[in-house]
């Protein structure tokens, strides 16, 4: 792929019946890919039993002014490792810009910088990530596992979690009730 092709800033979203059950309804913002492979954070599940106010005391944080959001599943990979998505009125160390979509800070200062009410006014925490190596996911999306949305904050930030499937495909102008016709799977 050229760069110009690269799917950082994008939000991947899982095409029905793509046949991995870990990534039915799917939603990742795509944070980094190049020609070595690709990183992204999935936004459109709940980790049950974990609270961000219960993350934060668990890692040594007091949750101060945070509110207790929920924590995303953010994929199967390393998922105890943290990540936080955010508006670009917070940056910290080692933060890194997803353009258009957010910026993308791993380190615990993000985290405290949002229980003492200094941090990013827009924020999602999740646990794990999704990667591919070289040509992993190139190779996915010509099996139509996947669909490149572009990069919608609001999608991030003003959508409930469990309509950004939904709500990244309709601001694409695709109506996925069509593409469950299509496909026959839900």
């Amino acid at each position: 792929m050229s760069e110009g092709e690269y799917l950082g800033g994008r939000l991947l979203l899982a095409m029905p019946g793509m046949g991995d059950p870990r990534f039915d309804h799917a939603v990742i913002a795509m944070c980094v890919h190049d020609a070595h492979g690709a990183l992204g954070i999935g936004v459109g599940q709940v980790r049950d039993g974990i609270t961000f106010h219960g993350l934060l005391e668990d890692i040594g944080i007091d949750p101060g002014v945070a509110p207790d959001v929920p924590v995303l599943n953010g994929g199967p990979v390393e998922t105890a490792r943290g990540f936080v998505l955010h508006s670009s009125d917070w940056g910290g160390e080692g933060s890194v810009t997803v353009n258009p979509l957010c910026q993308l800070s791993a380190s615990l200062d993000v985290l405290r910088a949002i229980a003492e009410g200094r941090g990013p006014s827009k924020f999602l925490v999740a646990l794990g990530y999704a990667g591919w190596g070289a040509g992993q996911l190139e190779g996915e999306m010509r099996r139509h596992g996947w669909y490149a949305a572009k990069g919608h904050p609001e999608v991030l930030f003003e959508t409930p979690t469990g309509r950004r499937w939904t709500t990244a495909w309709k601001s694409e102008g695709i109506d996925p009730a069509h593409l469950v016709a299509q496909t026959g799977s839900a």
